[in-house]
């Protein structure tokens, strides 16, 4: 049992689906007992002509200025929810600045708001997939709607078997903030597929069964928001590889309109 609180790194735009993003991030930090640290990139400024005074100046107000805008979004909801989310900031490149935050916070999940329709999207697609390959841990992608609510149990779905999470070792706090029954939903190639073994022995599961085609994905993510799941578990292949009739994690994460835990 881990006596530390565990670590989750927010890596936030600071547009206008961040506070969903950090009320998400603080439901999870609820329920597995985490501290949250938000983390934002700018891009570096272009240099100043003038002075050095001048220059220095510039950057003082930059400074100031993306300090307010995070305090401006962390410190309401740090009071409604009476947890400490602490921050850091930095100027460069985007990946290179998220990798070493990582390696240097070490953390046990990160968030990334989900991706928004526009290519241009500061935490977009991109960033995902970039996180995804180089952080082996967990990977919330929050939903901007049926998000997660600090306080509230989660309604929490797996796809294709998806256990990984309940081998980590903060999976029992997760589960106590569960509804039950677990929903469980397969895509196979054929009906004639053998019966899944239970993703759980510690809550009732019901199980779905949806056969691939082309409209696999369209018909899942439906699926999903009329049974109001708001969590969605899905595995890493292993080897990147894909057993028959499942979906790539990649159509999962671009196409499903739910909040993603990737193990």
């Amino acid at each position: 049992m881990k006596t530390d609180k565990y670590k989750i790194l927010v890596l936030s735009d600071l547009k206008k689906t961040a506070s969903t993003t950090l009320e998400s991030s603080v439901s999870l930090a609820n329920m597995i007992n985490a501290e949250i640290e938000l983390f934002y990139v700018k891009k570096q400024i272009e240099i100043v002509k003038g002075s050095k005074s001048s220059k220095n100046k510039a950057i003082k107000e930059e400074d100031e200025s993306i300090k307010k805008k995070i305090e401006t979004l962390i410190d309401p909801i740090s009071r409604a929810y009476n947890i400490a989310i602490n921050y850091k900031y930095s100027q460069g490149k985007l990946k290179v600045e998220i990798l070493k935050r990582i390696n240097d916070y070490k953390p046990d999940v990160i968030v990334l708001g989900q991706r928004d329709s526009s290519p241009l999207q500061l935490i977009g697609d991109s960033v995902t997939q970039f996180v995804l390959k180089k952080f082996n841990g967990n990977v919330l992608i929050a939903a901007n709607e049926n998000a997660l609510v600090p306080n509230e149990k989660v309604s929490l779905g797996v796809l294709d078997g998806s256990c990984k999470i309940f081998k980590t070792k903060f999976h029992k706090g997760l589960m106590a903030h569960t509804k039950t029954p677990l929903k469980s939903f397969k895509v196979i190639k054929t009906q004639n597929e053998e019966q899944s073994v239970p993703v759980s022995k510690e809550v009732k599961t019901v199980e779905y069964v949806f056969e691939k085609n082309p409209n696999t994905i369209t018909t899942l993510s439906s699926y999903l928001l009329k049974s109001n799941i708001n969590l969605l578990c899905v595995d890493r292949a292993e080897n990147n590889s894909k057993k028959f009739g499942e979906i790539s994690l990649r159509e999962v994460v671009n196409k499903l309109k739910v909040s993603l835990l990737v193990s």
